[in-house]
Parts: structure tokens; C-alpha cells; sequence
């Protein structure tokens, strides 16, 4: 196994997934705030869950999302 090729794929993959989950948390808060539907001063539970087929990786992460 190469340990930096493992690395770099594993960032790789992390940082696509930061920037599309910001990307569309970012839309569904303009989205609701333009159709009235939140205020801006809330907050939401959030949920994101990790699997890896073939690793037996199944984990889920929990944290809140803050509008102010």
C-alpha cells in the first residue's frame, strides 16, 4: 500500500465533500430565506453520514448549523 497515494485520495475526497455540502447548505438557506420560511436567527440539527463499501465503514456525524 502506498500510504501517500492513500492520503492525497482520502483529502481529495474530503475536500469535495466540504465544498458541495457548503455549496448546498448555502442554497437552501438563501432558498428558504427568500420564500419566507426561516428568519435567520435559527438553528438546525445536521446529520452526515460516511460509508465506505468494501471497509465496513458506516459512521454518521451530528452538529448543529447556525444562522447567527
Amino acid at each position: 500500500m502506498n500510504e501517500e497515494a492513500l492520503n492525497l485520495s482520502i483529502r481529495k475526497f474530503l475536500k469535495m465533500v466540504g465544498i458541495r455540502s457548503q455549496r448546498e447548505i448555502e442554497q437552501a438557506v438563501q432558498k428558504a430565506l427568500a420564500a419566507g420560511q426561516v428568519k435567520g436567527t435559527e438553528s438546525f440539527p445536521a446529520k452526515m453520514r460516511l460509508t465506505v463499501e468494501g471497509l465496513q465503514v458506516d459512521v454518521t456525524f451530528e452538529g448543529e448549523i447556525e444562522l447567527a
